[in-house]
């Protein structure tokens, strides 16, 4: 399961800066959305956009507004940003993220930054299966 976590968090990170390389920054978030969710299919992935996240409470289901910007390959969580720079904040949500969905990976991408490897933080939700 690692190996395959490994193998596609790779192929999103060279599809995400293939993005960059093509738009650079400065663009709005949902732009970014749009283009990484396309080059990630043509690489043969599988991907779902704002995909909704439900709060399950005391085995009720609550619809918190909460939306995977993209799931993919139904195992990774990617958020991301087009902001002065990444906080905490920002990977607390996606920590979030992780364990409301029960995926282990995420990746957090910031693609308002001059070389995206600056804007990249992937995070591990360690919470036992």
């Amino acid at each position: 399961m690692k190996a395959e976590l490994d193998r596609v968090t790779e192929a999103i990170i060279g599809a995400a800066i293939a993005v960059h390389r093509e738009l650079g920054p400065g663009l709005l978030e949902s732009a970014y959305e749009a283009c990484l969710a396309y080059e990630l299919t043509e690489r043969g992935l599988l991907v779902e956009r704002q995909q909704e996240l439900p709060v399950i409470y005391r085995g009720m289901r609550v619809d918190c507004g909460y939306r995977l910007d993209l799931l993919v390959e139904r195992a990774v969580v990617v958020e991301l940003k087009a902001i002065e720079r990444l906080e905490r904040i920002h990977e607390a949500q996606l920590l979030s993220y992780l364990k409301l969905s029960g995926c282990r990976v995420g990746l957090l991408f910031n693609f308002n930054v001059a070389v995206l490897k600056a804007g990249i933080r992937r995070l591990v939700n360690n919470l036992p299966e």
